[in-house]
């Protein structure tokens, strides 16, 4: 509803929800931190946001409660948003099969089998960037090679904190790059583009930061002394279905098409090498679903919060703010990049950065011209971006917590090479985006 006056008042429900999430994660992370707890996870983001559902029903006493419930029904109800939840239920029946079926393990050890050792820091940035897209998620690829990452830093004599950074970049990578990652689904979906379109003008940005660090890593680990690594056993065709949706999702096939089949695999693969029974898969497809429950819930609860805070006027008070701090579409999308990171930053959740900004974005985009892919990509970058670097996010904390590290999440911080690279690519193509308007006449 374009019509709507700026009222900063309307942002009052992220406010609360900021202040809560944030606040309670300081504190219980910081202030009254305990052993094995993550502060920043003791908050539930859907009790947070139901919060601030009830502020945003609060405000506005204009509008009846049922006007405003018809709102949020038109922004729940939105097509983009009803194929994203279909998609987040596909794509964690699949991540529950394709782990339990020991697909994950087997592929990083298949591929680490086959390196040398002298490669193993720049192979495990490899391998991560590979799972990952296959996964769809950084936190399940960390999950798995942490532990794999620990073992090679110790049979090799490397730096664990080295071998972890190498994970997390690698994952980082995939996570922002695969088709069935959740940031993909939320920024293509908010945006309404397709995703092998959104894949493609990220690959641009992503691609020469992940050579760049893979160079930086061969180069040092050409300097290093040889180590023998540690064998590890693998099942070529427990691995085989990840390599398979790989390939099928950078074709470009149908994310449904592509989620299904490798589901069917999976399936079919834990059974042939008794890694999985019929009554396994079935229970491991139903936890994969769970898994996403709390991502639904908080993009529909998102999608509500923001088709009140849009009727009030809050999405025409950030685009005022922009419109004073930059006034071209460059401006624009280093606009989109800032209120993405700041919401991660605030949220150390990338999904949830990405359903949050996601609609603003949108109206930013139109605002100054700028491809609906480009700001799709530029959500998902600057989100990852964060959310690989912040040493209170889930990848750090998995990272340190899965390897069995006695190591804090900041000492892997300086090792980070692809996250800082990418943000230099990210910076560096909104720098040099072309100033044609013709190339974004579809807007």
């Amino acid at each position: 509803m374009g019509n709507q006056k700026p009222n900063a008042r309307a942002l009052l429900p992220i406010l609360v929800f900021l202040l809560l999430y944030l606040g309670s994660g300081i504190y219980y992370e910081y202030i009254a931190p305990k052993e094995g707890q993550m502060g920043f996870y003791v908050m539930s983001v859907v009790v947070a946001f139901v919060i601030a559902l009830a502020v945003a029903f609060l405000q506005n006493p204009s509008l009846t409660f049922d006007e405003k419930i018809h709102l949020c029904a038109k922004g729940i109800g939105d097509d983009n948003i009803t194929i994203m939840l279909f998609i987040f239920l596909f794509a964690g029946m699949f991540s529950g099969i394709a782990k339990a079926s020991g697909g994950a393990d087997s592929t990083a050890y298949m591929l680490l089998d086959i390196i040398p050792a002298n490669f193993a820091i720049p192979s495990l940035f490899v391998i991560a960037c590979l799972i990952s897209m296959a996964m769809g998620t950084s936190v399940g690829t960390i999950s798995v090679l942490a532990p794999i990452a620990a073992s090679v830093a110790a049979t090799a004599e490397l730096s664990l904190p080295f071998c972890l950074g190498t994970v997390v970049g690698g994952a980082m990578f995939g996570d922002n790059l695969s088709f069935i990652s959740d940031t993909t689904i939320a920024a293509t979906k908010t945006q309404g583009v397709e995703m092998k379109d959104k894949f493609r003008t990220n690959f641009r940005i992503a691609l020469p930061a992940a050579i760049a660090t893979l160079v930086i890593l061969i180069v040092m680990a050409l300097r290093a002394n040889p180590a023998p690594l540690k064998h590890f056993d693998f099942n070529f065709w427990q691995a085989l279905p990840y390599f398979v949706v790989l390939i099928a999702s950078l074709c470009g096939i149908n994310v449904f098409i592509v989620l299904g089949f490798g589901t069917i695999l999976c399936f079919i693969a834990g059974l042939a090498t008794h890694s999985l029974t019929v009554a396994t898969a079935f229970s491991s497809m139903g936890a994969g679903t769970s898994g996403m429950f709390e991502t639904i819930i908080v993009a529909i609860l998102v999608a509500a919060i923001a088709a009140l805070m849009k009727e009030y006027g809050g999405f025409e008070f950030i685009l005022q703010l922009i419109r004073k701090a930059f006034r071209s579409r460059r401006g624009g999308m280093l606009g989109i990049g800032i209120l993405t990171s700041l919401m991660d930053i605030a949220t150390a959740n990338n999904t949830v950065a990405i359903v949050i900004a996601g609609p603003i974005a949108k109206d930013i985009s139109k605002e100054y011209g700028i491809d609906p892919r480009k700001s799709a990509s530029l959500l998902d970058t600057f989100s990852c971006i964060c959310q690989g670097i912040i040493p209170y996010g889930a990848q750090l904390l998995v990272a340190v917590g899965t390897s069995e590290a006695k190591i804090t999440t900041v000492s892997i911080m300086p090792y980070l090479f692809y996250q800082y690279l990418l943000l230099v690519c990210v910076l560096g193509s909104i720098v040099l985006e072309r100033s044609s308007k013709k190339k974004h006449s579809e807007n």
